[in-house]
């Protein structure tokens, strides 16, 4: 399809990315992320946003690309520091909204690109060394202005006073000129643009405190001579820088499994050219078909059948499993996984969005970008607020102006700076994420980060029943014997049939005869939804035998709580087999777990009462329902909500869609689940379903640590304004408590992103 025709051209070094084969590698389309009835031509583009410091900020960005033509929506989160952008590709290219930030101050990349790290990494030593120039004029500052503090007035002669003076002015250019240059040349673009932002507040209070103490330098006998505020100036300017470098490594580590996973990837791999020798080429031009070869260490850049060699490989990320797995000839690896011990070869049959990595990658994305509804009104808030400071501000400087104009500036400034709207913003989203990190590396992506407010407040979980609490496969119970049969002879007589059918029942007798010697059956024919015959060579003579139903084998009746297979010869019959469901092991623990959370715990299932009755008596749950269609389920689901239940579902994510989507939170488990498609709020990567009870504690530690957050946003901004405006709180100090207030809510929130081994005893 040709390009849109109509605007500017894009930038050169972005015109690349509207190439399809480069914009597949951090876009998707819309019907892939599960959108219903999506249009077609629609994309939905992952971004990395730099420069963003404040909620004010991501409202800013979301206006400027939301205004480009065929750009349809545009989700900003300022605590990931990632935009969503869904798109038309018949309207516009991904270079044409990217270039929508260029000259405002914030520069948009995608996830994938090589060079986002680098960027980080400069920016990180350019702030490094602002700090660093801020602390050392900040210490020299401090020296200079200590003896006007340890003397009376009168003590020091005025021309050394003035010379002093002086001193810190020269000082203080370096951090004016080079340490102020992020919030200066943020609030001139803020100014230009008309827009309000974090920075816009802060870089008044800077050029205000520097201008009067200027004054005040340059006329001692003018009307800021009195006093000069250089020691305030740069001890703020060096507690906001300190405190906007660590909140932005606290942010990174918050937000750390999913930087781990989309990193997971190799640059290059060594692909088998048409020669046959092995050319190191880059992962993007890796196909299906194509023979690679992965060096221990290395990772795999795409889905496979391992050709030759066996290694053990790292899923962790991928599929919850913790330890390394051992993987040969035949079987397959996964992107995203690690080789750690032999090179391999092998045949690539996913790759790109086909990936499981790529759709676990999507979910992942998809949940740092969402805002619970308590980030979204803060991030309205966030504009009106910052409007709110500078009127106050305004005001206090009137009302001060008469008694003392240097004093009614200062304490301008102190409003200026000690009133933030980032600890408020990031009280929710930095608590969500790190809880989303947390999760996710113990195999549950969390598909919405306001899933994880509705947990908490659950009082019900329903677990759908096979697939989920059992596994899709049977146990041998016991066995009942003819006079005179060994049980060996009776297992080995039955797998000799059984391995002619795909039943079920069928595998289990197969896996229950185990190291028996294997016997030859001939003449082998299946009655579908019968069983099985066939002649054999048994006790020195050929016999007809039969495994399967009652009936089939001509046998009477039996009760039981499971299937039941039989088995009979020339004389009748010889065996009964008696199965149950195989029950995941740690599905009475998780069960228990619930229950010691005060939760009420059902079973749903689609089989008949008396198993689901049976399986329901084995964990202990509260009510077991058996004989459910999905509609059923949907059915029971909305009775209990009806009686005011809360309720969370648990089911495998293939044919309960309808009952997962109306619970209020759920869960689709086991590997089997099709990520792409789930319409689950938590997708359980493993088979541990003591993942659902330490997801509800998570949970509640993270409703916790938010409404936390979210006190002490309110009690120190309800506490420092008035202590601004009585004149109380000098400017560097007021710097120093807009620094601590965004440090408490991170760190608060990091201790989320910890703490979650126990819950896997």
């Amino acid at each position: 399809m040709a390009a849109p025709q109509g605007g500017d051209a894009p930038p050169a070094g972005l015109s690349l990315l509207d190439e399809r084969d480069e914009w597949l590698a951090f876009s998707r389309r819309v019907a892939e992320a599960g959108a219903a009835a999506a249009p077609e031509g629609c994309w939905e583009s992952s971004v990395a946003v730099e420069g963003m410091h404040c909620a004010a900020c991501a409202g800013t960005i979301e206006r400027l690309i939301g205004a480009v033509p065929g750009v349809r929506e545009v989700q900003v989160s300022a605590a990931a520091q990632r935009a969503r952008v869904l798109w038309d590709e018949r309207a516009t290219r991904p270079s044409r909204w990217l270039a929508a930030l260029q000259g405002s101050g914030y520069r948009a990349v995608p996830v994938h690109d090589l060079q986002a790290a680098v960027q980080r990494q400069a920016d990180t030593r350019r702030m490094l060394w602002r700090l660093g120039v801020a602390g050392l004029c900040m210490m020299q500052v401090m020296m200079y202005a200590a003896p006007s503090y340890f003397t009376a007035p009168g003590e020091i002669e005025p021309d050394l006073i003035h010379l002093l003076r002086w001193a810190q002015w020269v000082l203080s250019l370096p951090v004016l000129l080079f340490s102020c240059q992020p919030f200066l040349s943020g609030a001139w673009r803020d100014a230009r643009a008309r827009r309000v932002s974090m920075d816009l507040p802060v870089a008044l209070g800077m050029l205000i405190t520097f201008a009067v103490s200027s004054l005040g330098t340059f006329e001692p006998a003018g009307p800021f001579g009195h006093e000069v505020y250089f020691d305030s100036f740069t001890m703020f300017v060096f507690f906001l820088l300190a405190g906007r470098w660590l909140e932005l490594r606290l942010r990174d580590r918050a937000a750390g499994a999913l930087e781990a996973l989309m990193h997971r990837l190799p640059d290059s791999v060594q692909r088998r050219d048409a020669g046959g020798a092995w050319q190191r080429v880059s992962a993007r031009r890796v196909r299906v078909g194509d023979v690679l070869r992965v060096l221990p260490g290395e990772g795999f850049v795409a889905d496979g059948t391992i050709l030759s060699g066996q290694t053990t490989v790292d899923e962790a990320l991928l599929t919850g499993e913790s330890r390394p797995v051992a993987r040969s000839r035949g079987e397959t690896v996964i992107a995203g996984s690690h080789n750690l011990s032999q090179p391999v070869e092998l045949r690539v049959s996913q790759v790109g969005a086909g990936t499981r990595y790529a759709q676990v990658v999507a979910l992942m994305e998809q949940a740092a970008i969402s805002k619970p509804r308590i980030a979204q009104l803060a991030d309205r808030l966030a504009t009106p607020f910052l409007l709110f400071v500078l009127a106050a501000a305004g005001l206090a400087c009137l009302w001060w102006w008469p008694r003392d104009p240097g004093q009614a500036l200062m304490v301008a400034v102190a409003i200026l700076v000690v009133t933030c709207p980032c600890a408020l913003s990031l009280a929710t989203p930095a608590a969500m994420l790190a809880s989303a990190g947390a999760l996710a590396r113990r195999g549950i992506l969390v598909r919405r980060l306001q899933a994880v407010e509705a947990l908490a407040g659950v009082d019900t979980v329903v677990f759908d029943k096979t697939g989920t609490l059992t596994r899709d496969a049977f146990v041998l119970q016991r066995v009942l014997l003819r006079e005179g049969v060994a049980q060996a002879d009776a297992l080995a007589l039955a797998a000799a049939l059984a391995r002619h059918s795909l039943h079920p029942v069928s595998r289990a007798v197969v896996t229950a005869a185990g190291d028996v010697a294997p016997l030859d059956a001939s003449q082998v024919h299946e009655v579908v939804g019968q069983g099985v015959a066939g002649e054999m060579a048994w006790g020195g003579q050929l016999r007809s035998l039969r495994l399967g139903s009652h009936a089939f084998c001509g046998v009477p009746a039996v009760a039981a709580a499971g299937p039941v297979s039989h088995l009979s010869d020339g004389r009748g019959w010889l065996a009964s087999f008696f199965f149950l469901e195989d029950i995941r092991a740690d599905a009475p623990a998780a069960v228990a777990a619930l229950h010691q959370q005060g939760l009420r715990v059902q079973l749903v299932s689609g089989d008949d009462a008396r198993t689901a009755a049976q399986v329901g008596g084995q964990l202990g749950v509260d009510a077991a329902l058996g004989g459910c269609s999905p509609a059923d389920k949907l059915e029971h689901l909305r009775a209990l909500q009806g009686q005011g239940a809360r309720t969370a579902m648990v089911g495998d994510g293939l044919n309960d869609g309808p009952v997962l989507a109306a619970a209020q939170v759920s869960f689709a488990f086991g590997r089997a689940v099709p990520l792409a498609q789930a319409q689950s709020d938590f997708v359980v990567l493993g088979e541990r379903l003591r993942a659902v009870p330490a997801a509800r504690r998570q949970a509640l530690r993270t409703v916790a640590v938010v409404k936390q957050n979210l006190t002490w946003a309110m009690v120190y901004n309800a506490a420092a304004v008035p202590m601004a405006m009585a004149g109380w709180m000098p400017a560097w100090a007021a710097g120093l408590g807009m620094a601590t207030s965004s440090l408490v809510v991170v760190l608060n929130a990091l201790r989320l992103s910890r703490g979650m081994d126990g819950e896997w005893a």
